[in-house]
């Protein structure tokens, strides 16, 4: 009974946005408090933001660059606890972006940093070579598989 985890009393909206360019897709690998992981960029949604303003400003906040959103590709539909915190049930959303003037492919992979404890560094991997392996979180993992029934 100790190690039941803690029940689930809130959820955790996150936005997500797939940039392909030239059949690459933008991942970023993020270093936070010591716990590193891969993942599409975008993060958690913000009390009072829609979803596509939620996710215009994480791509700001992260890249300090705008993006227009374009298709709805996914909701999560299936329960996902946090990896961070045990109480809260993620509702993840992903939509294609394209990411205005962003830099030619050789400035990638590029490294940002939002802190001393918050590293970011924004890579591309082939669309058609992509493996659920590449990225690190279970919903991010179901992405990469519907976008390899796509695009191979």
């Amino acid at each position: 009974m100790g190690n039941e985890p803690e029940p689930i009393d809130k959820f955790n909206i996150r936005v997500y946005g797939i940039f392909i360019k030239y059949q690459k897709v933008l991942l970023v690998k993020e270093n936070m408090n010591g716990y590193e992981f891969t993942k599409f960029p975008g993060g958690g949604l913000e009390f009072g933001e829609g979803l596509t303003e939620g996710l215009k400003r994480e791509i700001r906040e992260e890249l300090n660059l705008d993006c227009e959103i374009n298709d709805h590709f996914y909701t999560t539909d299936f329960f996902q606890r946090s990896a961070f915190y045990q109480n809260e049930q993620l509702l993840s959303v992903y939509y294609f972006i394209d990411i205005l003037n962003c830099p030619d492919f050789e400035s990638f992979p590029m490294l940002l940093s939002q802190s001393e404890t918050h590293q970011l560094e924004f890579f591309w991997i082939d669309i058609k070579a992509i493996e659920e392996k590449d990225v690190t979180f279970p919903i991010d993992k179901t992405i990469v598989a519907k976008l390899m029934t796509r695009f191979l």
